[in-house]
């Protein structure tokens, strides 16, 4: 039986960085009141030129040298993204898939806000454990500086730019298969967090009355209760689900939308400060992105080692929902 493996993992990050403290000179707010709320001390920004799908390239270069594996092993690329770098078509993964000169290749992308790589993970895992596909090279990018309203202090503080990708193969060791990955939504709370404007649901002359709805919008307080809730759940299940004790994980790699949530979470959860994986202080929150980017962190600074067990955990707009345990399996 084929089994998917977490191969390798790579990331980008613009070099414009914009701190709380350039923030308040555009809004009414302070790097105090941000810091306290959100735990956030700056964030990265793409430059005007620079596009979803380069960030996306990036990141997946450096994925693709760390696995060992030529580009033409590739059989499928997934993005995950909800800033697109077109509105409907081409997908961002096909633009980066021509970029990266990657010829007849499956590729397409997904909407599932900042849950994208989770649900990307759990996609790649059912091809190659369905024998459709070999290697899988699933990407987390977002410029959501260019869907954020820099008028709104309540979303303008949280979200940066930047890019994450793995290399999912397949294995017959299954010491090194990826164990489980859950995934979930409930389009009830879709209000919560949206970009109301700029689909079909929309008329355009309320594009045109109303062009900040074309902007994310978040209820910051009811997104905060539903996300505490969710991601211990989901937790909760997938870890009984397998038989697997908290203290088992060596790296707890939430999504990093919010330190408050993610302390909220890692309390519930009895997680231990050393095994709770942060970036959201440097990064802010980077949707999809924001978890292949941690985990390169960790990878980076040496702290991920081969065998090491990950857990995954996000939550986002939809709303989404998803975790997943994985080994770190480099060859």
């Amino acid at each position: 039986m084929a089994y998917a493996s977490f191969r390798s993992i790579g990331a980008y990050v613009p070099k414009k960085i914009l701190s709380n403290k350039d923030l308040a000179t555009m809004v009414d707010t302070s790097d105090d009141w941000i810091t306290k709320r959100t735990g956030i001390k700056e964030r990265h920004i793409a430059a005007k030129e620079e596009f979803t799908s380069d960030m996306g390239v990036k990141a997946a270069e450096l994925a693709l040298e760390r696995s060992g594996l030529a580009k033409e092993d590739i059989d499928m690329l997934v993005c995950a993204t909800i800033s697109p770098d077109y509105f409907c078509m081409p997908s961002t993964a096909t633009v980066i898939s021509a970029k990266l000169g990657l010829k007849n290749v499956t590729a397409f992308d997904i909407s599932a806000a900042c849950t994208g790589f989770i649900y990307s993970l759990s996609i790649a895992k059912a091809f190659i454990e369905s024998g459709m596909k070999k290697n899988v090279l699933i990407i987390g990018a977002e410029k959501l500086s260019a869907i954020t309203d820099y008028s709104d202090r309540g979303t303008c503080i949280l979200f940066g730019d930047g890019a994450g990708a793995a290399v999912i193969s397949a294995t017959d060791n299954k010491a090194e298969a990826i164990i489980d990955v859950h995934t979930g939504a409930d389009g009830e709370y879709g209000d919560l967090l949206m970009t109301p404007n700029g689909g079909s649901g929309s008329a355009h002359d309320a594009l045109e009355q109303e062009s900040s709805s074309c902007f994310m919008q978040m209820k910051g307080n009811e997104t905060f209760k539903v996300a505490v809730r969710t991601l211990t759940k989901d937790v909760v299940e997938i870890l009984e689900e397998n038989g697997i004790q908290s203290d088992a994980i060596k790296h707890f790699i939430p999504h990093q939308a919010n330190y408050r949530i993610i302390k909220a979470v890692g309390d519930a959860l009895k997680m231990k400060e050393e095994q709770v994986v942060l970036t959201v202080a440097k990064y802010g929150n980077t949707s999809g992105a924001s978890i292949p980017m941690a985990i390169n962190d960790i990878y980076e600074s040496g702290r991920l080692q081969k065998g090491e067990l990950m857990l995954l955990d996000a939550f986002g707009g939809g709303l989404t929902w998803g975790s997943a345990l994985i080994p770190f399996s480099p060859k």
